[in-house]
């Protein structure tokens, strides 16, 4: 299970080499003294794209940044990731992305850039069940149908994922190990076009993050059949957790975070964490995270590092289990 606390590992010795590379630099005292970019590597209106909004409009609310938000999506977020990756390292570059960008060298047979070592991580920001979504043609309501059906016909059932990586994906390989299964995966350049295709009945599943596809639900345009978590959601108390559902074990959930260039100095990373944390912290207490489905988390630098670390271990291992071939 790909929960947060099965990554918080000890991280003092890593402490160390996350920001010896960056010791000798100094930052400027007046940081920032103009706009920052925060490049989100996916389209805009998904999961990543909202919660990253409201954290640049809180950054500015509260500590009076000015925070421009870049959607430049693609290539399962390397495309926004290499921006961010050949900015300078003088914290006006960064990058707000989800899990998905510490799969990218694990998914990509040549991934432009190694997510661990080409980034420093600053903040993550916060952690979200995922939902599992089916096209409004399909007649199934419960996960135990739509398995008894997918194992009769599974060319009639295809997974439509944000990007390959994410945490929907992961999620996805994961609802196939459980069913025994191997139901087709379809990847998009972010939720949106690829909830289009749910909607229309040209893909039939979805899993991703509960503030990405909920409102859809909502309205019709696709069913809700599950949560990807322990218990159920105050957003949405009518749809069953996934072991309700039929399908114990499926329990993981989308997390956010924020990475700078590889060699940001220190202090730059110590101003911009306690900055993220204390918006994140403001946005909680405000209860506009929990109007997303979002749980706030404030976590140092070097845990943040721990933390990509492990889910990318849990991670490939989920795509060596499923015989995932690099794309």
């Amino acid at each position: 299970m790909l929960k947060r606390r099965d990554f918080l590992i000890s991280s003092a010795a890593l402490a160390g080499a996350l920001f010896a590379p960056s010791i000798l630099r100094a930052a400027p005292s007046d940081f920032p003294n103009r706009p920052i970019k925060m490049i989100v590597p996916f389209a805009p209106g998904g999961g990543v794209d909202v919660f990253a909004r409201l954290l640049a409009q809180g950054l500015k609310d509260a500590k009076g940044y000015t925070v421009v938000v870049d959607n430049r999506s693609g290539a399962n977020g390397s495309v926004g990731g290499n921006v961010v990756r050949k900015a300078d390292p003088d914290g006006y570059s960064i990058l707000f992305s989800a899990g998905t960008q510490a799969m990218v060298g694990s998914v990509m047979k040549t991934p432009p850039y190694d997510p661990i070592a080409d980034f420093t991580p600053i903040a993550l920001a916060g952690e979200a069940p995922m939902i599992l979504v089916e096209s409004p043609q399909r007649s199934e309501r419960t996960i135990s149908e739509i398995v008894a059906n997918a194992r009769q016909k599974p060319e009639a059932w295809t997974f439509a994922a944000s990007a390959i990586g994410s945490p929907g994906h992961l999620a996805t390989l994961e609802f196939n190990r459980l069913a025994g299964l191997d139901l087709n995966i379809v990847p998009y350049r972010g939720t949106a076009p690829g909830l289009m295709d749910v909607a229309g009945g040209n893909v039939q599943l979805m899993i991703d993050p509960v503030l990405a596809l909920l409102p859809a639900a909502q309205s019709g345009n696709v069913r809700a059949v599950a949560l990807t978590s322990a218990k159920r959601s105050t957003l949405a108390p009518d749809v069953p957790t996934a072991a309700e559902s039929g399908m114990p074990g499926l329990d993981m959930s989308s997390w956010y975070g924020v990475w700078g260039p590889k060699g940001l100095p220190q202090d730059l990373v110590t101003t911009l964490n306690a900055s993220i944390n204390e918006v994140v912290a403001a946005l909680g207490t405000s209860g506009q995270l929990a109007k997303i489905g979002i749980e706030g988390v404030s976590e140092t630098p070097a845990k943040f590092d721990a933390f990509q670390r492990a889910y990318l271990k849990k991670g490939e291992d989920l795509l060596k289990a499923a015989k995932f071939e690099p794309t």
